[in-house]
């Protein structure tokens, strides 16, 4: 479905306002405190205004919207730190189903993604290989996979996997035998992370698509987290500039002083590079744009994160600080699917290099 400028503007501020309402610093630590780490009524509200299934096709519950629309949610929910599955459920695994599914495993799987009655996840590796998990002769799984996002509160699991003679998709009950999942110990507490083990697992393959499938949907998730690293980026940096006007030091705000300015200045820099490679990669949609923006986007969040800290001073190295949050939220994400040198490798290939 496409829609105009001005509805996409329109919905940004309805995700903006909900987040403000629901998704204050207070409630951000309040919910990565508790055992699951996401809110669940707040992921009822967003399925009311049809984020699960933002990219799911109509006839399967979703409302079928496209990158730039996703780009521009994502960032709202990157300035709040939203805790929720997310980019996991609502963008990798449902484009991966889309992309690889056949027409059974869309109908039976996308409308439960599409209405946030269900959560899914996916087993791949951070360097986009599928090396840890194999498929056995007898078509079951072996193998272990980490750092799974949200893997503890999927109902709908899979897993990529090598086969024989190729790359498959896969599907794995929660309760399947020889399965175990184990919450992981996260740096980042808004994003949980868990480890899964196969052992003569079954599986039931996902379609017949293979490793262009997958690349698809790893694309369209770092198109998200790209959103989501220059909207986080953009709301430190403009939390910090705010104390640089009325923090007051020697009889003068902080602000005026150059040196002040002059990182200020380099920050506005990056947060405004981040923002344009994120909608630049939304909107071009090639190898190349997806892949710059998968590293420029993670190391302007971390390096704004960074100077918010130092120009809070003192208070910007306390816990109860925001600025930590976010760092923490910059320094995940600059990992979770693919580090800045996998993309930059990416980008160059893409060049001919």
């Amino acid at each position: 479905m496409a829609i105009s400028a001005a509805e996409t503007e329109q919905l940004r501020e309805a995700v903006r306002d909900l987040l403000a309402d629901r998704c204050t610093e207070a409630d951000v630590r309040r919910v990565m405190a508790t055992e699951s780490g996401y809110d669940p009524e707040l992921w009822k509200q967003l399925a009311e205004l049809g984020l699960p299934g933002l990219l799911i096709s109509t006839e399967y519950g979703g409302v079928r919207l496209g990158a730039e629309e996703l780009e521009a949610v994502s960032e709202e929910i990157g300035a709040a730190l939203l805790p929720s599955p997310f980019l996991s459920s609502s963008v990798l695994t449902a484009t991966l189903i889309d992309a690889a599914g056949s027409e059974e495993d869309k109908r039976r799987l996308l409308p439960g993604l599409a209405d946030g009655s269900s959560i899914g996840t996916v087993a791949i590796s951070s360097t986009w290989t599928p090396e840890s998990i194999a498929v056995q002769a007898n078509g079951t799984l072996t193998g272990t996979a980490s750092y799974v996002t949200w893997g503890q509160l999927a109902d709908i699991i899979l897993v990529v996997a090598r086969t024989s003679d190729d790359i498959g998709v896969f599907e794995v009950s929660p309760d399947a035998s020889g399965f175990t999942r184990t919450a992981a110990e996260v740096f980042d507490p808004t994003v949980r992370l868990s480890q899964f083990t196969f052992a003569d697992t079954p599986a039931r393959r996902v379609g017949t698509a293979g490793w262009e499938a997958v690349r698809k949907a790893l694309d369209t998730t770092i198109i998200a987290l790209a959103g989501e690293q220059a909207g986080g980026a953009r709301k430190i940096f403009e939390t910090t500039v705010e104390y640089l006007k009325t923090r007051v030091q020697f009889g003068r705000a902080i602000g005026s002083f150059q040196a002040m300015k002059h990182l200020a200045a380099d920050r506005l820099l990056d947060v405004e590079s981040a923002t344009s490679a994120a909608r630049h990669a939304a909107s071009e949609g090639s190898p190349g744009a997806i892949a710059l923006a998968g590293f420029a986007c993670a190391e302007a969040y971390e390096t704004v994160a960074l100077s918010a800290i130092q120009m809070h001073g003192g208070i910007g190295f306390t816990w109860e600080h925001p600025a930590h949050l976010y760092l923490r939220r910059a320094r995940s994400g600059a990992q979770l699917f693919g580090s800045s040198r996998l993309h930059r490798e990416r980008y160059l290939v893409s060049k001919g290099a």
